[in-house]
């Protein structure tokens, strides 16, 4: 039941300080396996201002995704996305699950700041406050999507075609020796982490530029896009 859940699992129910109180983060997580991990994970991170997007790979087993929606149902401000991708280990469809959890965190009520994303083997060393004082002390109103110019021996991954398979329950990615065009809008293609902190109106912005959504489209058959799509997004200017 969903009072023995909170109970036995030391939920926290109320803001801790007025500063955080004031300020929500929205979380992506993406998860596909290790039930007791998650909540491990969940029960670290979870305040009752923030607000959480959690995408079950497609491919989970039916017993997970039962699981994880009878935890997610106990909680107001916890869902389950709304469109879930058969995730592919360096494919599209791992930027895709996140821009899923996008649209539907940009359309809730809860007034978010910033988004963070996490997968189901990450846990938190900084409380929520301490995570917050960081943003607001450095990165007030920027985003944290580090990355550098594409090295020459990551060229290879946005120069020819990829494609995703799934065979007999093996997901993996694979080069169709296409040469692919020039990054549209004469883009400067940067590479660095998959993983962010965003601001709610870059989350805007990227879903609805037309530049991003051409580098989305152009992105579907690069080599684990979620590590070029950010931080080439983030240097555009303004």
């Amino acid at each position: 039941s969903c009072s023995t859940v909170l109970k036995n699992l030391h939920f926290i129910t109320r803001p801790l300080s007025e500063e955080e109180g004031n300020f929500s983060l929205a979380y992506i997580i993406t998860i596909h396996k290790e039930l007791e991990m998650f909540v491990r994970l969940l029960r670290a991170i979870y305040m009752p201002q923030n607000i959480y997007c959690i995408h079950i790979d497609e491919k989970s087993p039916r017993d997970y995704k039962t699981a994880v929606q009878n935890i997610v149902n106990c909680f107001e401000n916890i869902f389950i996305s709304s469109k879930r991708e058969h995730v592919v280990y360096a494919g599209f469809s791992r930027l895709q699950a996140d821009i899923n959890c996008m649209r539907d965190l940009v359309n809730s009520k809860v007034q978010w700041n910033y988004v963070i994303n996490l997968c189901g083997q990450d846990y938190p060393l900084k409380t929520n406050k301490e995570i917050i004082e960081y943003i607001k002390s450095k990165w007030n109103g920027k985003n944290i999507t580090p990355g550098i110019v594409q090295p020459l021996h990551m060229k290879h991954r946005t120069e020819v075609s990829y494609r995703e398979y799934i065979h007999s329950g093996v997901s993996y990615v694979f080069p169709a020796m296409i040469r692919k065009a020039q990054p549209p809008h004469n883009l400067t293609i940067y590479f660095g982490s998959a993983y962010y902190i965003l601001t709610k109106d870059f989350v805007e912005f990227t879903l609805s530029d037309a530049r991003a959504k051409a580098l989305l489209e152009w992105s579907r058959d690069t080599y684990s896009p979620d590590e070029h799509y950010w931080v080439t997004l983030n240097r555009l200017p303004g």
